[in-house]
C-alpha cells in the first residue's frame, strides 16, 4: 500500500486525472514521486529491476494475480470462485513499460451495458446491474516486439493468362531493397489470459506506453507473466513478414505479378524479418467473470480504447420465444404468398437439416479446438510444448499461403470452372437420365438428393470424429435425428409415392428432427462461449524470461 505523505491514508492511482490521489485528504501525487527507482540513483541493479507486491493465489484453480495493495482479495477473476485468496509477499521483475488505464470503471460497465443491448438473448446474469459492478481492473503481462525488415530481397513471381486451351504462365525475379520496421507488435505473456481475448482486445495505442512504475497498478490488480518472449516471436516475425508480403502486392512495380514464396524454406529470411528488441509492458483490462456450474464466462473491456469483448452464452427460453415471435409473422408471409408442392417441402425440409448438421459439426469442432487450446500458445508453452512446436512448423505454410493470395488469373479461371461445372453437371445427369429434355424434373431432383445423401455422409463422418472431445454425458440426439430424417426422406423422394401422405409425413419428421438439431446446436454454443474451468499450476512468473 502507498501512504499519503502528508496525512498517511491509501493513495490510489485517478483515472480522469492520471495522478496519485490520497482518499482521505485527496491531495494529488505524480506517480512517479512514489518511485524509489527514480528517487535513488545509485541504487543497485538488483533492487532496480524488482519491485515488491502481494501476490493472490486462488485456492480452487491455482490463478495468480498481484497487487501493490495489501488488502484481501476474496474473488478469483480466473475461475469466478468466491473465496479468500491466499496471500504471500514477493519481489516481481519490473516490466519496461506500462499503458495506463484511461476508461474508468463507469465507463467499461456503460459500454458492456451498451453490448448486452444488442445482445436480446443473453442470460438475465449478465445483464443485473450486481454482476456488472463486479468488473475488476486487472493489468495484463504483454511482450512488445519492435521488428525491422532491411535489406535486399529477391522474390519469384508470376503472371498467367490464356492461350486457346492453355493456361500459360510466365515466370519473372523481382528485386528490391527492403526497409520497414513494426513497432509495438503485441502478445499477452500470460498462460491464464487467452490468446482469442487478447487479440480480440487489441490493438492498444503503444504511443501511449509509459515507463514503468508501482504507482500506476495502486488501486488495480495485476496478471503474472509465464510466458517467456520467445514463444510469441516466431508469430510477430511471420506477422510482420504477412504484413510485408500484402504491402509488396501494392507496390506498382510489383503489381502485374503474383510474388510465390515456393522453393523458399524460411520467409521471414527471405524478407530479413528480425526482431531488433523486445519489451515487457503492462496493458490495463477491465475483467469480469461468470460462472455457471463447470464452465465460467469471461467479460473484458479494454482499458485504453473501451472496446468490449465477452463471452455472452444464449438464454434457451429468451431463444424459443424470439423464434415463435419471428417465425410467425414469415409462416403468414409465405402462406399468403408463396405455394411449395409436397416434393420441394420434403426437399427444403432436408436442406434445412443438412444446414443444420453443418453448423453443428463446425461448433463441434471450434468447441474440440477451443477447450484443447490448440490455437492458444501461452497455454500450448505451459502443457503441451509438442503442439507448440508444430505450431511453429505451420508458420512457414501460412506465409507461403499467403503470398498466393493474389489471383492473377481473374475472368479466365472463373471461366474455366465455369465449363468444368457444366461438363460434371452433364456427366450427374446422364446417370439419372439420358436426356435432360425427356426427364429433366427426375434428373434435377435426383442429382441434388444424390448431393444430400453424400453431404450428410460426409457432415456424420466429420462429426463422430468430433464428437470425441465433447464433455460426457453430452446429447447428440439432434445430431443422429438430422441423419436419419435426411435417409428416411430421401427414400421417400426417390420412391415417389402417389400419396402426398407421404411428403407431408417426411417433412413433418424431417422439421422434427431439426428442432432437436437447434435444440442441441444452442446447448453446445453455450458450452463454445463458455470455457472449461482454469486448473493451473504456477508460482508467479519471471519477466526476464
Amino acid at each position: 500500500m502507498i501512504s499519503c505523505p502528508h496525512c498517511g491514508g491509501n493513495v490510489k492511482f485517478d483515472i480522469p486525472s492520471q495522478q496519485m490521489t490520497c482518499e482521505y485528504c485527496h491531495e494529488s501525487f505524480d506517480p512517479y514521486s512514489f518511485d524509489s527507482k527514480t528517487k535513488d540513483a545509485e541504487e543497485s541493479k538488483s533492487v532496480e529491476d524488482n519491485y515488491e507486491v502481494t501476490i493472490f493465489t486462488c485456492p480452487q484453480c491455482g490463478g495468480e494475480i498481484l497487487s501493490t495493495d495489501n488488502a484481501a482479495a476474496g474473488f478469483c477473476s480466473f475461475c469466478g470462485a468466491s473465496t479468500i485468496l491466499y496471500s504471500r509477499i514477493s519481489k516481481e521483475h519490473r516490466p519496461n513499460y506500462i499503458i495506463p488505464f484511461k476508461k474508468t470503471k463507469e465507463d467499461c460497465k456503460e459500454a458492456f451495458a451498451r453490448k448486452m443491448r444488442r445482445a436480446p438473448f443473453a442470460p438475465k446474469e449478465l445483464k443485473d446491474p450486481g454482476a456488472i459492478d463486479s468488473f475488476r481492473g486487472i493489468y495484463m503481462p504483454y511482450w512488445a516486439f519492435y521488428v525491422t525488415q532491411k535489406g535486399p530481397i529477391s522474390l519469384q513471381g508470376t503472371t498467367q493468362h490464356r492461350s486457346g486451351d492453355y493456361i500459360c504462365t510466365d515466370h519473372y525475379y523481382l528485386t528490391g531493397e527492403m526497409d520497414s520496421y513494426y513497432k509495438g507488435l503485441s502478445y499477452d505473456a500470460s498462460s491464464s489470459f487467452a490468446d482469442s481475448i487478447s487479440e480480440a482486445l487489441a490493438p492498444y495505442d503503444v504511443k501511449g506506453m509509459k515507463a514503468f512504475t508501482p504507482g500506476y497498478l495502486s488501486g488495480f490488480y495485476a496478471d503474472t507473466s509465464d510466458v517467456p518472449a520467445s514463444v510469441y516471436q516466431p508469430e510477430a516475425e511471420a506477422t510482420a513478414s504477412e504484413e510485408a508480403l500484402t504491402a509488396l502486392n501494392k507496390v506498382p512495380a510489383f503489381a502485374p505479378y503474383s510474388i510465390s514464396m515456393a522453393g523458399i524454406s524460411n520467409p521471414s529470411d527471405a524478407l530479413h524479418t528480425k526482431t531488433e528488441q523486445v519489451d515487457s509492458t503492462m496493458f490495463p483490462v477491465w475483467f469480469m467473470s461468470y460462472r455457471k456450474k463447470d464452465r465460467v464466462a469471461y467479460a473484458t473491456v479494454n482499458g485504453q480504447t473501451g472496446k468490449v469483448v465477452a463471452d455472452i452464452p444464449i438464454d434457451p427460453k429468451k431463444y424459443a420465444l424470439g423464434s415463435l415471435l419471428l417465425a410467425l409473422p414469415i409462416f403468414v408471409i409465405l402462406l399468403a404468398f408463396v405455394t411449395l408442392l409436397p416434393t420441394r417441402l420434403l426437399t427444403v425440409s432436408a436442406i434445412l437439416a443438412v444446414l443444420t448438421a453443418v453448423i453443428y459439426t463446425a461448433e463441434l469442432s471450434a468447441i474440440k479446438n477451443k477447450d484443447s487450446f490448440s490455437e492458444d500458445r501461452g497455454k500450448l508453452f505451459r502443457e503441451n510444448p509438442e503442439q507448440l512446436n508444430l505450431q511453429n512448423q505451420k508458420i512457414n505454410q501460412k506465409l507461403t499461403k499467403a503470398a498466393k493470395k493474389k489471383n492473377k488469373l481473374g475472368f479466365v479461371k472463373i471461366f474455366v470452372y465455369f465449363q468444368m461445372g457444366v461438363i460434371l453437371l452433364n456427366m450427374l445427369f446422364g446417370v439419372f437420365g439420358s436426356s435432360i429434355g425427356r426427364s429433366s424434373t427426375f434428373t434435377f431432383s435426383s442429382v441434388l438428393w444424390l448431393i444430400l445423401i453424400i453431404a450428410m455422409a460426409i457432415i456424420i463422418g466429420v462429426g463422430s470424429n468430433k464428437m470425441k472431445a465433447l464433455p460426457s454425458g453430452q446429447s447428440i440426439v439432434g445430431f443422429i435425428a438430422s441423419g436419419i430424417a435426411v435417409a428416411v426422406s430421401s427414400v421417400i423422394a426417390l420412391l415417389h409415392p402417389v400419396s402426398d401422405l407421404f411428403y407431408y409425413a417426411g417433412s413433418i419428421f424431417v422439421l422434427i428432427a431439426v428442432i432437436l438439431s437447434i435444440a442441441d446446436v444452442i446447448h453446445y454454443y453455450n458450452i463454445l462461449s463458455t470455457r472449461r474451468l482454469p486448473q493451473f499450476d504456477k508460482q508467479g512468473g519471471d519477466n526476464r524470461a
